[in-house]
């Protein structure tokens, strides 16, 4: 059984690895029949899959939307293993709980939605609170998740000021949650002036995500 378990989870990180959605999904109904335990599907074989896949895109192997597709043909895989994942008691190794967004007046979201997806694949619970976000959004969701860090993302030079009105508004709120910033707008010396921590990339989010919760960078 042991070598059974061993290759469908082979199967499940290659097809996503390699972004073959049929195999995938095939490999998630095999996992069901053959009593694989739901997490491991997910974290031994389709999230270890997915972050192939973004290393790869962080050495320009592989584009935005390959990227994406992964994610895709991971979440559809994720939700054939879902009726079972609810029977089991058995929980995700969650590192930290993040909210996500772009910040009010910005309506880009392919750079958040990267970072969510390696975050996601890292074994972190994200929730993502979209583009244009208003800054109320940011705390409410914060408290509602009791999230420990917190991320805006500002790609418009007309933009960036506001994150510094997402940080002011959650210490004003008593969140004491970092607020990690990144986009093409954001430079480190901004984050350190405005008491934030930077992320350059999609790649480097996961790194400062887990330094930021003591996982090691």
């Amino acid at each position: 059984m042991a070598d059974g378990k061993e290759a469908i989870l082979s199967e499940l990180e290659n097809s996503v690895k390699n972004l073959q959605e049929e195999a995938a999904m095939e490999a998630a109904r095999k996992a069901l029949s053959a009593g694989v335990s739901p997490i491991d599907a997910i974290e031994k074989g389709l999230a270890k899959g997915i972050r192939q896949v973004g290393e790869k895109f962080e050495r320009k192997e592989m584009f935005v939307v390959e990227l994406i597709y992964a994610a895709e043909i991971m979440s559809n895989a994720i939700k054939i293993l879902e009726p079972e994942l609810r029977k089991s008691k058995e929980k995700r190794n969650v590192l930290a709980h993040v909210v996500l967004g772009t910040v009010a007046g910005d309506i880009h979201d392919i750079g958040k939605n990267l970072v969510r997806i390696m975050l996601e694949a890292s074994g972190f619970e994200v929730r993502d609170i979209g583009k244009d976000a208003p800054i109320d959004g940011f705390i409410s969701a914060a408290k509602e998740m009791g999230a420990e860090i917190v991320g805006a993302s500002s790609l418009m030079t007309t933009t960036v000021s506001v994150q510094k009105e997402v940080v002011d508004a959650l210490r004003s709120g008593g969140i004491e949650a970092p607020l990690m910033v990144g986009g093409a707008a954001v430079t480190e010396a901004w984050a350190k002036e405005i008491g934030a921590v930077y992320s350059s990339d999609a790649g480097s989010a996961v790194s400062v995500a887990k330094s930021l919760v003591g996982k090691g960078g």
